[in-house]
Formats: structure tokens, C-alpha cells, sequence
């Protein structure tokens, strides 16, 4: 393989990761960009949108496409995507052990443990349900509601390929769960606990993802990810809706 097509699946690579990560276009672009430059290549032009990667040497008129089949949000993959590209910038490390260690993050799964996550679901939720003007009388409750949804939604993800069926089943149960809370005397506010429970399921990053792309000029992608973001908001509400509707119709 020729160094030119080594550096190009190298920036390719890089891009790929940070893009099924979460990570900004102008960020995407610009790391491989700069990959491409301390290799050697300043001629280089990439284009990146939320399903495709593009990146084209204009003195050799080669040009690469990587697909960009799922999306996350995995700060951590990022992180590491952009130490590398630093140390090679540097010279620090070579192409070879770029691409390597790139291949090495691109294969791991880098995550926190499940308790961790929920655990935290947990306290970002009876967290924001006191800050939403909630009681302590209902902390615990939120609290223990907001890991059951959680919990709900990471195995709905494992077990169903569905989209989005995940946000729609953890907020049928969270709905479920704090109707019944109340019902039992365990908590007092229907709404408080829904509004502290659903909180971790909010796609505050992806939202937040879309209006940078959008302000830095990426129309496309920008707007493909505040699209995903509304559909992930109308599931979680149709799911809130339909408990309400059903058990908090019966009781």
C-alpha cells in the first residue's frame, strides 16, 4: 500500500470514530486535516456529513468514503482520537502506530460499567427533580425511578435493533413507575418525579451537537442531528403520554 492511501484510511479512520462518537463535524474535518498535513500532504480536503465521510488529495486526485453507520455519544473515544492526532502532529508517533492505535480504539469498547451509569442516572435525576421544584419527600423515589428507566432502556437496546423504541419503553415504564409511586403514598407529584426521571434519556449533547454543526455552517449534518434528537423527544413524550393515559387513567 502506498503511503498516500495509508495516510488517507488513517484520516479516514480517525474521522469515522469521532463521527460514530458524537463529535462535531468542524472538529472531525479539522483532525483530519491536520493528520494529513503532518503527514506530509497539505493539499488535502475532506468533507463530512452524519452518514459519510469524504477526504480527497487534489494533487493526486485520489479520494476516500468511509460510511458512517451508527451514532453515540462516547466522549472518551474522542478524547483519544484527538491525543493521537496530537502526538503525531508532534512526531511523537508515526503513521504505522497511528493507524495501529486508531484500529486498537476503533475495536475497544470504551465505556464505564453499567452500575456506574446507572447509578448515575439515578442522581442526575433526583438531582434535577429537586431543582425543578421538586420535595426530598420524593428523592428516593426519583431516584430509584430514574435507574429503573435507565436500566430499561440500555436492555431494550441490547435485546431490540429497533430505533428509538428504547426512549419510548424506559418512558412507559418511568411514567408507570412514578404513577404508581404516588398511588402507594411512596412519592407525592406525578410530575416531578416524571420530569427528575426522564432526564438522563434527554439527548442534551446531540441538541447541543446540532446548533455547533449548524453554527460553524454544516447545514447537513446539523440538521440531520437536531432530527434525531426531536424523533428521540417524541418518543420519550408519546411514551410519558401513553402511562398517563393508561394506568394514570385507571387509577
Amino acid at each position: 500500500m502506498s503511503t498516500e492511501n495509508r495516510l488517507l484510511e488513517t484520516c479516514l479512520l480517525a474521522g469515522k470514530i469521532m463521527m460514530e462518537s458524537g463529535s462535531e463535524v468542524y472538529r472531525v474535518e479539522d483532525t483530519m486535516n491536520r493528520i494529513a498535513l503532518s503527514g506530509g500532504r497539505s493539499d488535502s480536503v475532506s468533507y463530512v456529513t452524519a452518514t459519510g465521510i469524504f477526504i480527497s488529495l487534489k494533487d493526486s486526485h485520489q479520494t476516500q468514503i468511509e460510511n458512517v453507520s451508527e451514532r453515540s455519544i462516547n466522549l472518551e473515544k474522542i478524547v483519544a482520537v484527538n491525543q493521537l492526532s496530537r502526538d503525531f502532529s508532534a512526531k511523537v508517533i508515526t503513521l504505522d502506530e497511528l493507524s495501529h492505535a486508531l484500529k486498537i480504539i476503533d475495536e475497544k469498547h470504551i465505556d464505564f460499567p453499567l452500575w456506574l451509569k446507572t447509578l448515575s442516572a439515578g442522581i442526575v435525576s433526583s438531582t434535577l427533580m429537586y431543582l425543578f421544584g421538586g420535595s426530598w419527600f420524593d428523592f428516593i423515589a426519583t431516584f430509584g425511578i430514574g435507574c429503573f428507566g435507565y436500566l430499561l432502556k440500555h436492555y431494550v437496546r441490547v435485546y431490540s435493533k429497533t430505533s428509538y423504541l428504547d426512549y419510548f419503553i424506559a418512558s412507559l415504564g418511568i411514567g408507570i413507575m412514578a404513577i404508581l409511586a404516588v398511588h402507594y403514598h411512596i412519592a407525592q407529584s406525578v410530575d416531578h418525579l416524571i420530569i427528575g426521571s426522564v432526564m438522563p434519556l434527554v439527548p442534551g449533547v446531540a441538541i447541543t451537537t446540532s446548533f455547533r454543526d449548524i453554527l460553524a455552517g454544516h447545514m447537513i449534518s446539523g440538521l440531520v442531528r437536531g432530527t434525531e434528537a426531536i424523533i428521540v423527544a417524541i418518543a420519550i413524550g408519546v411514551g410519558i403520554a401513553t402511562a398517563l393515559m393508561t394506568v394514570g387513567g385507571m387509577l
